[in-house]
């Protein structure tokens, strides 16, 4: 049986069940809303999702992230996990950290798969559906990362200056590139302060 979810003036709304969502959710509810441990050893995600069965109706919806996205999972997606709001629990199938650095955590990103259902995202900036074709490449800003279907991307920084070495920041002009055939959802992006779910990553991972 589908589990439905209902977008509504901004808000996310799911029935009776068990889901995964962001932290300081659901932000109203009607019933019940019981928060369960997360059963597992290395769950990468565990400082940015939450397991909460709800017994009636839940609204989920983060004042700093307004716009929300539905993203059905005919294939398996991988959303960035600081940036999930709500999604069946059954549809979740593992973690990972996004290292656009190699064998560094440094400007990582803790990213959540799903296999079934749907997930549906919150972002602060409007969201954007990209289709890019087989044999062609889409590069994307870290921070503008959302989600995507397909293999995962790979780092891309076209130029390292000296301060990038010396000094403790992630490199300006680092991206991510992924090649098609794939789809990615990106939202605008902006000059960050600190990557989302960087530090949470680095606890979690």
């Amino acid at each position: 049986m589908a589990l439905v979810v209902t977008i509504e003036s901004g808000f996310a709304g799911v029935g009776a069940g068990s889901w995964l969502m962001g932290r300081a959710q659901p932000a109203a509810f009607l019933g019940g809303a019981v928060r369960r441990r997360r059963k597992g050893w290395l769950l990468r995600d565990r400082a940015l999702l939450c397991l909460v069965e709800t017994s009636g109706e839940a609204k989920c919806a983060d004042s700093g992230r307004p716009f929300l996205t539905h993203i059905p999972c005919a294939a398996p997606v991988s959303a960035v996990s600081s940036k999930v709001l709500v999604a069946p629990a059954v549809a979740w199938k593992g973690a990972f950290a996004l290292k656009p650095i190699p064998m560094s955590l440094r400007a990582s990103l803790c990213v959540s798969e799903f296999g079934a259902e749907w997930v549906v995202t919150a972002t602060a900036g409007r969201t954007l559906r990209i289709v890019v074709k087989d044999g062609d490449t889409l590069t994307v800003r870290p921070e503008a990362l959302v989600a995507w279907t397909g293999n995962r991307p790979t780092g891309h920084c076209p130029r390292i200056g000296l301060a990038d070495i010396i000094l403790p920041r992630t490199p300006r002009n680092l991206a991510f590139c992924f090649h098609g055939p794939c789809t990615v959802w990106a939202e605008g992006s902006r000059e960050p302060q600190a990557l989302p779910g960087l530090r949470s990553c680095r606890r979690a991972c």
